[in-house]
């Protein structure tokens, strides 16, 4: 039952044209954008250097707006009596949140694949450590998609689900150095964002880009952004009992 519910969850949101902007042109749009306004007449080499940094920073924020998604799926089953449907079955609360959360880390794993083959073929930045990359993006899809669920179980209405997501996506960004080095942020700023997975996922993905990476910091980071998606987790399981209350039967 789970599989079927994959399954149909990812065909339904493989056809949303809304879910392709969000994931693909918008954050390719603003990349193009932003790297032709940081990037007006420097150098060469620094002109690189910025666009090394642009990429995967905004890759990391743009990953979180597939909360607005993940926030607009769950309220529709709720209130057309999809969820109250299914729980009325000897489906277990589990096996139906994995069924809608899995295909959505599907979706984001793709994401950060496309945007960062797009940064490697339009601004040919370099991947010093694929498979670190790989591998961070793995842990970040994870954390990324688990907030999502808590939040889709939290909010009460689409709206609020999406002034949420603006406030996690872009003012994580903010504080976690994605607009501009972690350095030149004060430092209560730079304190915060090590509470936030914008920042270690950035830092993860900057230094296996330059070919840096310290095994001790990519497990410090791995760990972080499972033990925050862990956290995020276990709050939808607990939120969801509440989530099926409030749905229409």
């Amino acid at each position: 039952m789970m599989n079927a519910i994959m399954i149909v969850e990812l065909k339904k949101h493989i056809q949303d044209k809304g879910l392709v902007f969000w994931i693909l042109l918008l954050p390719i749009l603003f990349t193009i954008i932003f790297i032709a306004i940081f990037t007006a007449g420097v150098e060469d080499a620094e002109r690189q250097e910025v666009i090394q940094t642009i990429v995967p920073a905004y890759i990391v924020m743009f990953v979180f707006f597939i909360m607005i998604s993940m926030v607009q799926v769950f309220i529709k089953d709720r209130d057309k009596g999809t969820t109250a449907r299914m729980a009325s079955t000897p489906l277990k609360s589990y096996a139906y949140l994995f069924g809608k959360w899995i295909p959505f880390m599907f979706i984001v794993f793709f994401q950060i694949i496309v945007l960062f083959l797009f940064g490697g073929m339009v601004y040919d930045i370099s991947f010093g450590e694929p498979l670190i990359l790989l591998v961070v993006s793995l842990f970040m899809t994870f954390t990324a998609t688990a907030i999502g669920l808590a939040m889709s179980l939290t909010v009460n209405t689409e709206n609020m689900g999406i002034a949420i997501t603006q406030v996690v996506a872009l003012g994580g960004a903010m504080l976690s150095g994605l607009w501009m080095p972690i350095d030149m942020l004060p430092d209560f700023m730079q304190t915060i964002a090590r509470f936030l997975p914008q920042y270690w996922a950035n830092q993860s993905f900057q230094d296996a880009m330059a070919g840096t990476t310290q095994i001790v910091e990519l497990f410090q980071t791995l760990g972080v952004l499972l033990a925050m998606g862990l956290l995020a987790f276990i709050i939808a399981m607990v939120r969801y009992p509440y989530f099926l209350k409030r749905a229409v039967s």
